[in-house]
Order: structure tokens, then sequence, then C-alpha cells
């Protein structure tokens, strides 16, 4: 007994049952607040590309600068101030230089530094070495100038100065020079490549920040100022300035977006060992055989070039949402959420139907456009067959005549109290009533009268045929005074038949008893439109004193 609890309650599965009301009220701020978060979520989203693939950027660069000074009664072409670089993606420019000319291969006095200084032989070593000598030791102390004794060395003589560089710088003027950077780069996930030059590039244009913030020519002394520097300052020692070309594309056609974004930063320190520097000779021959150089110490600032970015475009996590949504749709779905929630609507917008040649009950939605004989609803699934047993419509003896009507005819009655022709026996059907010439076209019936108003215009049959109030069971549940009166009494035993207001009573019973037959429940009473061939049988049958009836409340 305790396994195959067990094990039942192993295959059970236990879920809440969800409500739906409807309330324009609430379902308005249902729908705020989804909005509210949905909105919220696509613009993470989209902010922050998190729907979108991602792909590094590949790039070349070439880089090619133009100018010209006159300096020192010399002048200055590319050719001499731009001195190619082994770094990659990096150019250098000349600003400020030391030159050491006619050098030749002798022995001489070492550049008085700390540890070249001296005041005796004694304090040389033949063939010593130090790191920041220009040559080799020979073991002699001599004279360097007026103030100085240096230990002297075979190099190249004279050896360099090595104090300050000029200043102001030699080749200040560099800071008018122009550089053309040619950048093109590839997203090879995407099999996309751009340039940075535009399409209708302007030879003549110079980059702004403001003006022309995608010009590719660049003046040195902007760039310079872009990175916060003085160029006058920098150009005496030199230094290394960053030009970052920021590559963020967008590939997506609604938000296309790749063109560079141009900045500018210095990258070395300029309170710590300031400055960019280095030494190189040019060599020559003495008509005699001998070698002689110039030696040059250039001070200048290095461009380095660096490209970074990234490339996105939404594709694949658009699919994948699109798919999940249509996978919900399932006919397994729809039969879980046809179970798992259940909608109540507002009693003040809907109303319900009932026909005769139709099994089931139907809903309909306000505000109509349309006669509600025409206007489209839908099938209450969830509400019982609408049809009660007829027995247990029937009273007592009501029941005693349905058992018996096979055998024996109902009599009829013995007074005027009763409208509904209980002369005839319930076993045998009722003539037709003729169709009237004048009964609307909305009628099916052809029992209805004319309205002007659209909720009551409704007829018992949605197709053409016998109108209900013609059946025997409309004449025995819904007009027998016999059966209303008894219905009555079970309600008040001490109830005053003769009142003269029972007409009121009995015609609103027998609209109860119509909604309780044909909708099959009390539960839609309120919103249970009667048809017109009913309603108006039942008014003719039990009809007021003043002919001013109230009708189906729409509020």
């Amino acid at each position: 007994m305790g396994v195959s609890v067990c094990l039942e309650g192993l295959t059970q599965y236990d879920s809440p049952k969800y409500i739906r009301t409807q309330s324009v009220t609430w379902g308005c701020l249902k729908g705020f607040l989804y909005l509210t978060v949905a909105v919220s979520v696509c613009c993470i989203v989209v902010i922050f590309r998190l729907h979108q693939e991602v792909d590094e950027v590949n790039s070349s660069v070439h880089t090619n600068v133009k100018g010209v000074t006159f300096t020192n009664d010399r002048i200055w072409d590319t050719a001499e101030y731009t001195i190619p670089m082994q770094a990659t993606n990096s150019f250098f420019v000349m600003t400020n230089i030391i030159k050491t000319e006619n050098q030749l291969k002798r022995n001489c006095p070492e550049y008085p530094f700390v540890k070249a200084v001296c005041s005796s032989d004694n304090q040389c070593k033949n063939g010593s070495v130090d790191i920041h000598s220009k040559g080799i030791q020979t073991g002699r102390c001599v004279v360097y100038n007026a103030t100085f004794k240096t230990c002297e060395v075979n190099a190249w003589c004279p050896v360099q100065y090595m104090g300050e560089p000029p200043e102001p710088a030699i080749l200040r003027s560099s800071e008018d020079f122009t550089v053309l950077i040619k950048n093109n780069i590839k997203f090879p996930k995407f099999n996309y490549s751009i340039p940075n030059i535009p399409k209708n590039f302007n030879t003549s244009c110079t980059y702004n920040k403001t003006i022309f913030p995608f010009c590719p020519i660049f003046r040195l002394g902007n760039i310079v100022q872009e990175a916060k520097q003085k160029f006058s300052e920098m150009a005496v020692k030199g230094g290394i300035i960053a030009i970052r070309i920021n590559w963020d594309c967008n590939l997506d056609s609604w938000f296309y977006d790749c063109r560079p974004k141009y900045g500018f930063q210095r990258l070395d320190d300029k309170n710590i060992m300031p400055g960019f520097h280095f030494r190189y000779a040019k060599y020559y021959k003495l008509p005699q055989g001998e070698e002689q150089r110039t030696l040059y110490k250039v001070y200048g600032i290095r461009f380095d070039v660096i490209v970074f970015g990234t490339v996105a475009s939404a594709i694949e996590v658009v699919l994948s949402v699109v798919s999940y949504s249509n996978s919900g749709k399932s006919a397994l779905c729809k039969i879980y959420n046809r179970k798992k929630y259940e909608t109540v609507l507002n009693p003040s917008q809907v109303m319900y139907v009932s026909y005769v040649d139709e099994p089931h009950v139907t809903l309909i939605k306000k505000p109509l456009k349309t006669s509600l004989q025409h206007a489209q609803g839908s099938i209450v699934e969830s509400h019982p067959v609408k049809f009660c047993d007829a027995g247990s419509c029937c009273t007592t003896e009501s029941n005693e005549h349905c058992d018996n009507e096979e055998s024996e005819p109902m009599r009829s009655t013995e007074s005027n109290e009763n409208d509904d022709n209980e002369q005839y026996e319930l076993g045998q059907p009722l003539r037709q009533g003729a169709s009237s010439p004048d009964s609307p076209k909305w009628c099916c019936c052809g029992k209805c009268l004319p309205t002007q108003k659209y909720h009551e215009q409704l007829c018992c049959r949605r197709k053409k045929g016998q109108c209900i109030t013609t059946s025997h069971w409309f004449q025995q549940l819904v007009l027998s005074s016999r059966t209303l009166k008894k219905a009555l009494l079970y309600k008040d035993p001490f109830l005053d038949l003769t009142d003269g207001n029972i007409n009121n009573q009995m015609r609103h019973l027998a609209y109860m008893q119509y909604v309780h037959w044909r909708f099959g429940s009390f539960d839609l009473e309120d919103r249970a439109v009667i048809p017109s061939c009913c309603r108006w049988k039942i008014r003719d049958t039990y009809p007021k004193v003043v002919n001013n009836y109230t009708g189906f409340k729409m509020e």
C-alpha cells in the first residue's frame, strides 16, 4: 500500500491554477509594468550590445610625413628629420640634435664624468672600460680643459659632448609638419573591410576634433596639443606620443556606425627621465684612406599609432528569441495554458447568448458594432453543459406528468389562470406558428419583434427554423403558471397568489426559468440575454399593467 502511494505521488504533478480577471485599471497597470521592464531590458541589451556577436580588428598602418624647414643655415627636409623606426606602426620626427663632426680613431681625453676625472696616471688603468666611457683607457691622465684632467682613451675623437641638448630646440618649427595616416582594417568573422580615408576625401583638410573629425591628415603641433602638451617644451628632449584609432563598429543596419575615432596621449613620463633620443653616425673616407665620421645625438618625438576596436552584429540572438517565442505555440502549450489560466471577465463588459440549434453558450464582448445576433463571440469552454436534465426542472406534479406522458394525455386546466396552452399533451409536438412577414432581418424564427437596440436584436436560433417558444418544454418549463406558482410558493409558502402584483413576480421567475434551462446555471443570470421572441412571449403571457419594460441592462 505504501509503495503504491509513493509511486502514485512520484507520477503526479501539482501546479496552482491562476484566475485572470478583466479590469481596465489593473490591466493598464500590469501593461505599464511589463512595458517598463521590457523597455529597460531592451535598453540594457542595446546599450551594452548584449544581443550582438563581437569580433576583434585586424589592422595595417602606413604613414607619410611632409614638411620643410630652414634652420642654422641649413634646409631640413623629410629625408633628414624622419628616421625609420624598428617599431611597428611608429614614425619618428627629429626636433633637436647634438652633432659631433670630424671624428677620427685617436687617443684623446675622456669627457669629464665622475669616474673619468683624474689627477695622476695612477687613477687611470690601461685597458679599463666604463659603461659611460666613449673608449678604452690607455693608462694616462691628460688635460681635458683648463678645469679638468681626465683619463686618456682610445676612441673616436674628439668624444661627443654629453651635456644638455640645445634650448630652444633646433627643429622646433617641425610642429607645422603634417602626417597622413593610412589605416586599413578588417573584421574577419564578418568579412568586412574599411579604410580610414573617407570616399569624398579632401586632400587639403587637416584634422580638427570639431570641424574635420575624420580627416586622416594631422598637424604635429595639433597632435601634441590634443595630448595636453606644449610642443616647444617637448621638442627639446623629445618624447613618445600615442595616436589611438578606435574602431568601435556596429554593423546592424538600423544602427550602422563604423568610423574611426582619434585620440592622443603622451606615453613617457615628463617628470621621471622624460624624452626620447638615440645616436647614429655618417661615415666618410679621407683621401689618405682613413675613415672619418660625424656622430649625431638625435632628440625627437616618436609617434606610435595604436589601432584597436571591435565590431558587433545582431543575428544569432534575435533569431534565437524569435524561434523560442514560436516554440511556445505548440498544441501542448495551448492546452496547458487553457487549463492553467482561467479568465474571469468583468460582468459589465460581456453578454452571454444561447441558441437552440447550438449545444454551447457563447460569450459576446461589448461594445457591439452590429446586432447581437450577428456579433462574433467565443465558446464558454470552462462552463458546464447548458442543458439541464428535463426531469429536474419539473415539479413533483410535473414529474408525474413526465413519467406518464407516453400513456396518458395531459388534462387541460379548469380555469383561465393558465395561459400556456396546457391542453396539449407533452408527448405530442405543438404546431409551428406562422412566421410574421414583418419580422426583422436578423430574426431566424419569425417570432421576434423589431427593435433599434443592438443588444436586443437576438433570436433563439442561429439558422432558420422553428421558434423555441412553440416547443412543449418552453410551455411547460417557462410559461406554465402551475410550475411558476409552485416555485414561488416554494420560496415563500405564505405568498398571496391573488395579489395584483403576481404577474410581475411570475414574469421575472419565467425569465429565470429560461436562463436556468438554456444556460445551465443561474451564475450567468445577470449577463444572459433572453432572445426577443422568448422575451415578448413571456411579456405577453404575464404583462405589466403599464407597457414599459426595462429590458436588458447594458451597464
